[in-house]
């Protein structure tokens, strides 16, 4: 497989519906090859039509929770309970991801996504985790769906913010299912070295989700881009490179959207020519490392 370049849903929605097909017909005229859908409780389609327009297009399609995720399905959680309510919430999303045919399920799974818990972890914390992750795993594994983990930023989880982090965890939870996504934005308040990143993470490496420091359009801010596109030539990475962030203009009132998410500036006005510069600049950058 070559480099496949996709977009997140969020460039253009704000939830994924039986209304937004067309959608995939636009991504696929951008020129990409997948995309990214957010599911949560909130978020309710079919998913054979989702998964018939994709396959007409020849597009991958890649499933991560981004839309309500209660915050008491948690596979880190000191409650034994919770941790089993996540393993079955992480589950359902895994059996939705079957539905679409999609290639993986990804995103923060070993925890909770604004969870931030401020202690010294405790002794098992990382174990009872890595046995849900594992447990996770295998699930997806017989059904054909890989689970890719995502390191981020401090302000978002405790668990896993680094490189090295998210690899400890794999490599507890032990399952050959388990892969990892380099996010360039979350990792800009946690690592110093991004071409360090991406070695430390090649053994497992599935993919890249692409956006600049502040969840702009790649290129000219603060992730140095040339170190990442030659240390990715380096370990011969082989995968998904996405962008993501939250379209800015949509919304009642206009632009409220991307406010509840967190972002109160404008990073994406366009969610088309955001893709168009983007992937001109990913491709060019990786082409030419």
């Amino acid at each position: 497989m070559t480099i496949r370049y996709g977009a997140h849903c969020y460039l253009f929605t704000d939830r994924w519906s039986d209304d937004q097909l067309d959608l995939l017909d636009e991504a696929k005229g951008l020129g990409l090859d997948f995309w990214e859908i957010a599911v949560g409780d909130d978020v309710l389609f079919d998913a054979a039509l989702t998964r018939a327009r994709a396959e007409s297009l020849g597009l991958d399609l890649v499933v991560s929770p981004g839309g309500t995720w209660p915050e008491s399905c948690d596979l880190s959680a000191d409650d034994p309970a919770d941790r089993a309510r996540g393993l079955s919430w992480h589950k359902r999303q895994v059996d939705l991801a079957v539905e679409l045919g999609a290639v993986a399920y990804a995103g923060a799974l070993y925890g909770h996504p604004g969870v931030v818990r401020r202690r010294i972890p405790p002794a098992d914390e990382a174990i009872r985790t890595a046995e849900g992750l594992h447990g996770l795993a295998a699930y997806g594994a017989a059904r054909g769906i890989q689970i890719v983990l995502e390191p981020m930023s401090h302000f978002r989880t405790h668990m896993a913010n680094t490189p090295q982090q998210v690899m400890q965890l794999i490599g507890s939870a032990d399952h050959g299912n388990l892969r990892v996504l380099l996010d360039t934005y979350h990792m800009v308040t946690e690592i110093r070295d991004y071409a360090a990143a991406v070695h430390t993470m090649a053994p497992r490496l599935w993919g890249l989700h692409a956006c600049e420091n502040d969840r702009g359009v790649p290129g000219g801010g603060l992730v140095p881009w040339e170190e990442v596109f030659v240390a990715l030539k380096a370990v011969d990475f082989d995968g998904y490179v996405l962008l993501e962030t939250y379209n800015s203009s949509i919304g009642e009132p206009a632009g409220s959207w991307a406010f509840t998410r967190g972002m109160f500036h404008d990073p994406c006005p366009d969610g088309a020519a955001f893709v168009r510069q983007g992937l001109a600049f990913l491709r060019e950058g990786i082409d030419a490392a």
